[in-house]
C-alpha cells in the first residue's frame, strides 16, 4: 500500500474543493511535455504525481485509432471520460501533492472531427471555462514540427504528420491561451534548452505557489 499522506504540502489550493494543485502540460505533438514531466518527476520526487496521457495508454493498449469522423468523435469521447477519470483517482489517491497531467481534458477538442471546438463540449456537456477550471496552471510546449522539425520519436502512438501537428497545435494553443495562469514555451532549436526553459517555469510555479515546502 503506497503512503498516500501529503508531503511538503502547505494548504489547499482555493480554486473550488480540490485537495490538491493541478498543473496541466500540453501543446502540439511533439513539443517535448512527457520528457519534461518525467524529468520534473525525477527532480522534486514522490511530492509530484504524473498522470499519465490518457490518449496514449489507450491506443498503446489496442484502442482503435482511425480517421473515420464518427469514429474519431467516439475516441474523443472515451479519451475525455478517461482522462477525468485518470485524474480525479490520482486527486484522490495522492491528497496534498502536485498533480502533472500529461495533457487535459481540452485537447479533444483541437482532435475533434469537427472544426468548430464548440461541438465538441457540447457533445461532452460541458464548456471550456469548466474544463479550464480543472486545472491551476498551464505550461505549453510549442511542437517541434513549428521549426520543420521531424516530430518523429519514440511513441508509435504518435501518427501525425509535420503539416497536421502544426495544425493541430495552433487548435491547442487558440483554447489552452485563455486560462488565466498559461505559460507559453516556444520551439527552440535547441531540444535540451527548451526543456530547460520548460522545467524552469514548473519550478516558478511550484515555487511562487508554496506548494512544496521544503520537502522530507
Amino acid at each position: 500500500m503506497p503512503d498516500r499522506t501529503p508531503i511538503g504540502y502547505l494548504g489547499p489550493v482555493t480554486q473550488g474543493k480540490r485537495n490538491h494543485f493541478r498543473i496541466v502540460l500540453t501543446g502540439g505533438p511533439g513539443g517535448g511535455k512527457t520528457t519534461a514531466a518525467d524529468l520534473f518527476r525525477r527532480e522534486i520526487g514522490e511530492r509530484v504525481v504524473i498522470v499519465p496521457e490518457t490518449a496514449t495508454m489507450l491506443f498503446s493498449g489496442g484502442f482503435p485509432r482511425v480517421g473515420e469522423p464518427r469514429a474519431r468523435a467516439a475516441t474523443q469521447q472515451a479519451i475525455f471520460h478517461a482522462q477525468v477519470a485518470l485524474e480525479d483517482v490520482q486527486g484522490a489517491l495522492y491528497p496534498g501533492r502536485v498533480l502533472l497531467c500529461d495533457r487535459g481534458t481540452i485537447d479533444g477538442a483541437a482532435f475533434w472531427p469537427e472544426q468548430a471546438p464548440q461541438t465538441f463540449f457540447t457533445t461532452m456537456r460541458t464548456t471550456l471555462e469548466k474544463q479550464l477550471a480543472r486545472y491551476d496552471a498551464v505550461i505549453f510546449f510549442e511542437s517541434a514540427a513549428v521549426g520543420d522539425i521531424s516530430i518523429e520519436g519514440g511513441n508509435p502512438a504518435r501518427t501525425e504528420s509535420n503539416a497536421e501537428a502544426r495544425e493541430l497545435d495552433r487548435r491547442l494553443r487558440e483554447l489552452w491561451s485563455k486560462h488565466s495562469n498559461f505559460h507559453f514555451i516556444p520551439h527552440s532549436a535547441s531540444f535540451f534548452a527548451k526543456l530547460r526553459d520548460g522545467l524552469g517555469q514548473l519550478q516558478r510555479i511550484v515555487d511562487d505557489n508554496g506548494l512544496l515546502g521544503s520537502g522530507p
